[in-house]
């Protein structure tokens, strides 16, 4: 049967067997949420449909904003956390004197849970928009830092003796070897860094606002409102799944080579 559904999935387009895998996994999910809810049938577990039904009432009219403002603080930390962590990983996978002093300082600094800095971000940013984002910065920016680094230290040395025989200038070295090179180890690392952030931005968007995801449905648990809750957390996965999807979307187009004769 398996070897049925992958030659039947293998004829269709591309673009669709995400697409199709996705939808078989959601109704997998579905079926076990529906038996739960079945047999515990208490308040506290709700049957899906109704869940969906709720969510259609309330999406456009207030869960829209507050998935709006999530996504928002995760784009801005990530943008933030690649424009500063890609050209530092960069600097120090490439001289060696810088990363010799600045290798310490990250080592010291990535280890901290950065849930345990956000007392200290409300001190100092207060408990806005500026402290959500600043911890969605710290999640990412050490962990695409450390695999750039990571990844051009793996390059041979002898890749750029041939391009600097050559008088090859820093651009063609960044664009033939350094940035070929990186691109998978850095996606992956944002890939990663991504569901914590998720995680972590649930958490503070508990504090200090009243718009997110993260105070959405927490407040829905306050009141005892079960569907809210659910139809919440729904949204919150949807938000995942499509931050993902577009990662992928993303590493296929710009790091085909790794996909070259897989089907």
């Amino acid at each position: 049967m398996y070897m049925n559904m992958r030659k039947y999935t293998r004829m269709l387009p591309g673009w669709l067997r995400p697409l199709l895998t996705a939808a078989i996994a959601a109704v997998v999910l579905l079926i076990l949420w529906q038996g739960v809810a079945v047999m515990m049938d208490a308040p506290i577990v709700p049957r899906p449909l109704k869940v969906f039904e709720r969510l259609g009432l309330i999406f456009s009219g207030d869960i829209a904003a507050h998935a709006g403002l999530s996504l928002w603080r995760i784009a801005a930390g990530l943008v933030a956390a690649v424009g500063i962590g890609y050209p530092l990983g960069l600097v120090m996978g490439y001289v060696k004197t810088v990363d010799k002093f600045l290798a310490p300082i990250v080592y010291l600094l990535y280890p901290v849970p950065k849930i345990a800095l956000l007392p200290i971000l409300m001190l100092l940013c207060g408990v806005g928009e500026i402290s959500k984002v600043l911890m969605i910065f710290l999640i990412i920016v050490f962990q695409v830092t450390v695999a750039v680094r990571d990844s051009i230290r793996a390059i041979p040395e002898e890749t750029y003796y041939v391009f600097r025989s050559l008088g090859a200038s820093f651009g063609s070295i960044f664009s033939d070897v350094l940035w070929p090179a990186v691109l998978p180890k850095f996606i992956t690392a944002v890939r990663v860094a991504m569901a914590t952030a998720i995680s972590v931005l649930f958490f503070t968007e508990t504090y200090g606002t009243e718009y997110g995801m993260g105070y959405f449905i927490m407040d829905a648990w306050l009141r005892v409102n079960y569907l809210d809750m659910y139809a919440g957390i729904v949204v919150l996965s949807v938000i995942g799944l499509l931050l993902f999807a577009s990662i992928d979307f993303i590493e296929k187009h710009v790091c085909a080579w790794q996909y070259a004769g897989k089907r």
